[in-house]
């Protein structure tokens, strides 16, 4: 297993960092959590009326190391982005 971190990225590139992170036994593993936490943040969203939404998940390693950025849109369906 290793850890992995799930930082926020804001729409004005600030970044609110996962000060805990994952255990997950590999970077797959991450991206699918990653996308999963994506559809909770819009699907909370969209039942409160916010749009304080994050730009992207930028997932790290246990090094600090970023490993890959999911932006929130990649969840949306492919006819509902612009």
């Amino acid at each position: 297993m290793s850890r992995y971190y799930f930082h926020l990225r804001l729409v004005d590139d600030r970044i609110i960092a996962d000060q805990d992170g994952s255990d997950l036994p590999d970077a797959a593993t991450a991206r699918r959590e990653a996308l999963a936490a994506a559809r909770q943040m819009l699907a909370d969203a969209i039942k409160s009326g916010s749009e304080n939404i994050p730009e992207a998940l930028v997932i790290t390693d246990s090094e600090g190391r970023e490993l890959e950025t999911v932006p929130i849109a990649a969840v949306l369906p492919k006819r509902l982005t612009l």
